[in-house]
């Protein structure tokens, strides 16, 4: 038998640890008395069983549960309710680990492009890179498509939606898409550079297949998708039928589930596909630790089977004034992702702050590697 590990970071006193795991396991997997278990098959190779049980605080304990494998039916739907369902439900429980036999990995092949594949799409071999975020909602397409263009010409590597644009009637899809396309290939055309616009694909399973058609159709490269909202196995769906395009993975809806954010955008959202998870940065007006960025971003590029390593994409309050410390934390291999910080300025005063970004990183960058 074949057995994954999940680990959980449960709240409880000491008296009550081993009987509160105990029932975790059942929960995910028999959810049903031990008792009424009576075929030894099933009590031998299907409940889950408690692996190992450690103090992580004042009345924290850290829980290994082995799950088999077999009750995953090799789907990613099932794996998510498997590890996380009905436990989801109770409060004091965080799942916070994952770690999958080499056989299952192996079925998972990850991101498509990764940390490589990005940086050979935008012949940057070794700096950190750039990525702007068009805001704010509400804008028509030539007003998006301007900005678009702005920064294309600054230099900025990647240049995507706000994830707030879909295909509301003052920006349809299509419309957008082509418009910002074409702005993104005359400012490659001008200065030489490449750069990237990537599209928001969100909607239901049929929605997302039609944008990324259109998107594909148009020469985009580049998307953004929150596999939350979309559905984790939508999105991994939409990796596997769109393998040319470079995945960003935004974190929207990612808090609104008990799972440790390094376990979900580092090493869930990367098993499924996504080439650079994006996250919520410490010190912005998120509440994230500095240590959990850390860990998040350790997650996305560490070693894990053949998987490749994933890029991180700090982002949420970033300012121009902490380029300098955020390389120095996060390391080269990592896209810095400005939006409202950049917005301040207008017009040609935009267009200098965008390129004060874009200069600022790669100078910072050339100074990290010599």
């Amino acid at each position: 038998m074949a057995w994954l590990t999940a680990t959980y970071l449960i709240e409880s006193t000491p008296e009550s640890i081993e009987e509160r795991a105990e029932a975790l396991a059942i929960e995910q997997s028999v959810e049903c008395p031990l008792e009424a278990v009576r075929d030894p098959r099933i009590r031998d190779e299907i409940v889950a069983r408690v692996a190992a049980i450690e103090p992580a605080g004042r009345d924290r304990f850290r829980v290994d549960v082995q799950i088999a494998v077999e009750t995953t039916g090799g789907e990613t739907a099932q794996l998510i309710n498997m590890i996380f369902g009905n436990c989801s439900l109770w409060e004091n429980v965080q799942l916070v680990g994952l770690e999958l036999p080499p056989a299952m990995l192996a079925q998972f092949p990850g991101p498509r492009h990764g940390i490589a594949g990005i940086r050979a799409l935008l012949a940057a071999p070794h700096r950190p890179l750039t990525s702007a975020a068009m805001k704010p909602q509400g804008m028509r397409v030539p007003a998006i498509a301007a900005m678009c263009r702005t920064f294309a010409f600054a230099g900025v590597d990647v240049i995507k939606d706000d994830h707030g644009i879909a295909d509301q009637t003052y920006s349809p899809f299509a419309e957008r898409v082509a418009a910002c396309q074409a702005a993104v290939a005359e400012a490659v055309m001008a200065t030489g550079k490449p750069s990237f616009y990537a599209p928001h694909l969100i909607g239901m399973p049929r929605v997302l297949r039609e944008h990324a058609r259109i998107a594909r159709e148009a020469g985009v490269r580049v998307v953004l998708v929150a596999p939350m909202v979309v559905g984790l196995p939508a999105f991994r769906e939409l990796v596997d039928d769109f393998p040319e395009f470079v995945f960003l993975a935004h974190p929207s809806f990612g808090g609104a589930a008990r799972i440790a954010p390094p376990l979900l955008f580092g090493r869930i959202f990367r098993l499924l596909g996504a080439d650079a998870p994006v996250f919520v940065n410490y010190g912005g007006r998120f509440a994230y630790p500095q240590d959990e960025c850390g860990a998040l971003a350790a997650a996305a590029r560490a070693p894990w089977g053949e998987l490749r390593p994933a890029l991180p994409v700090p982002a949420g309050g970033m300012r121009l004034d902490r380029v300098d410390e955020l390389i120095a934390f996060y390391g080269p291999d990592t896209m810095l992702l400005i939006g409202g910080n950049l917005l301040l300025a207008e017009g040609d005063a935009l267009a200098a702050r965008a390129r004060e970004f874009v200069l600022e990183v790669e100078r910072v960058g050339s100074q990290a590697s010599a």
